[in-house]
């Protein structure tokens, strides 16, 4: 990523909600729908992820998070994508190898549960570099977002809801 547009988007992300200490630590039931749909279906039924998805979409990554898995997602909210500057959105999504890069750094190999993931310190994500996992009494971040919701389960993975947008380090 070229670093003026990191350093742009860093400096938007570096706004946090505050989130709900539970999130990460109680388990939410899976409806029976949830568990019929995939991580991409359950996104486009909830409107707060409008916005990942048309850049899910124009990523052309529908099919692969589609697919068999399983998929972990932390996904940005609408309200996530609001602190980016439009510039930098317009930027991403111009730059389809970027929006992809940004998009797959928000995606982790593998079914890893709210359970699993208070007991990791990082995990490797699908466009290969790491994201740190943090647990501070019952808050858990990913580098900087805060987990505001998990475990909403779909039938190819898990999706856990993030507050910030994340980057993939500069360069990468």
């Amino acid at each position: 990523m070229n670093t003026r547009l990191a350093k742009g988007l860093a400096g938007a992300l570096a706004i946090t909600a505050v989130a709900t200490a539970p999130a990460m630590a109680a388990s939410h039931s899976p409806s029976a729908m949830t568990q019929k749909q995939n991580i991409v279906q359950v996104a486009a039924s909830n409107p707060q992820f409008s916005t990942l998805v048309s850049l899910v979409k124009k990523a052309g990554l529908v099919k692969v998070l589609s697919g068999k898995g399983p998929f972990t997602v932390f996904a940005p909210t609408n309200a996530a994508f609001a602190k980016v500057p439009k510039a930098t959105l317009t930027a991403l999504g111009n730059d389809p190898a970027q929006l992809k890069a940004v998009l797959t750094y928000h995606v982790v190999p593998g079914k890893v549960t709210a359970a699993k993931v208070v007991k990791l310190t990082s995990a490797t994500t699908v466009q290969g570099q790491p994201v740190a996992i943090a647990v501070k009494g019952k808050t858990v971040k990913i580098n900087n977002a805060k987990v505001v919701k998990a475990d909403i389960m779909a039938s190819n993975g898990v999706i856990h809801v993030i507050n910030s947008v994340l980057l993939p380090p500069a360069g990468n």
